[in-house]
């Protein structure tokens, strides 16, 4: 595997005094030489030589903006990365350069259909934040980092809506979590899961959040009269719940304090009576009794 290995290098303007200087120095010593050692012919080979190794020198120079690296190579030797900020010098100018971001960015995924857990179609997309932290794992384990994050993002997040229920509908899913109403536990998944496949290609992942999810078309009205029956039927059963608690307390109060005393079918009727009221869905029109309660 490869890793992030630092890379020394000089101060951009140092090595530019340095290249400067070095042009009366070598001019000085190849006129030495050519007088004292070499015939004419070894003279200008020796000066063309000189001459293209200070001109290949003008190919050392970096320049690091913040949050970005630069990845060296030296034929198809990975030999290091420089990532400090700045203006560079290298010794070495047949490095080959491989510029990369370290900013953040965003991943929105497309509009996946999937099956839940129970076998419900739905249609689901995420966004992922993430940004790269070492350069060389980046460019060297993987091919193409930006659709290896792609894909694989869509992976986890297929993977993860197969695990879970849209809503809680069916009773075997009660007391457990659902993509639509446990949007920060998924969403903690979610990102633990694209990073653990992200993590190779030396990318960190900072957020992982659902930005749709709906039925699909063919099921989506069958399912939202699904959810309105589920919810009359819940509401319903409230209602009935406190109609009873009222009718309970109704007659422990009259017979309590002796305001009537009523036979049982004179209670089974106040029963029916009192529910029908408490019940309904419209306002009940009362009937007056003008004679007796047995009438």
């Amino acid at each position: 595997m490869f890793k992030d290995l630092e890379k020394a290098t000089i101060n951009g303007f140092v090595g530019i005094g340095i290249h400067i200087l070095a042009v009366p120095a070598l001019i000085l010593i190849l006129a030495v030489t050519y007088v004292t050692t070499f015939t004419a012919f070894f003279g200008v080979i020796l000066q063309i030589a000189l001459a293209i190794l200070w001109f290949l020198q003008w190919n050392s120079y970096l320049i690091i903006n913040p949050n970005e690296a630069q990845a060296l190579q030296f034929f198809g030797k990975y030999a290091g990365t420089v990532q400090k900020e700045g203006f560079h010098f290298l010794i070495n100018p047949l490095y080959q350069k491989q510029k990369i971001s370290f900013r953040i960015r965003n991943f929105e995924s497309a509009k996946l259909k999937v099956n839940d857990v129970n076998a419900n179609p739905i249609e689901i997309a995420a966004v992922v934040v993430w940004k790269v932290v070492d350069a060389a794992e980046a460019l060297f384990e993987v091919d193409n980092y930006h659709g290896y994050v792609q894909i694989q993002s869509e992976a986890a997040l297929r993977a993860m809506a197969t695990k879970y229920p849209y809503d809680i509908i069916e009773d075997k899913d009660i007391g457990g979590v659902a993509l639509s109403s446990h949007q920060e536990v998924i969403a903690q998944e979610l990102q633990l899961s694209v990073e653990a496949r992200l993590k190779r290609a030396g990318i960190e992942v900072l957020e992982a959040r659902i930005s749709h999810l709906a039925y699909s078309q063919e099921i989506a009205q069958a399912m939202l009269r699904r959810q309105q029956a589920s919810a009359v039927v819940a509401a319903r059963s409230e209602i009935v719940k406190g109609a009873v608690g009222m009718v309970e307390l109704a007659l422990e109060q009259l017979s309590a304090k002796g305001i009537i005393d009523l036979d049982e079918d004179k209670k089974a009727t106040m029963v029916s009576n009192l529910l029908v009221v408490l019940c309904s869905e419209t306002d009940t029109t009362p009937v007056i009794n003008t004679g007796t309660l047995y009438q």
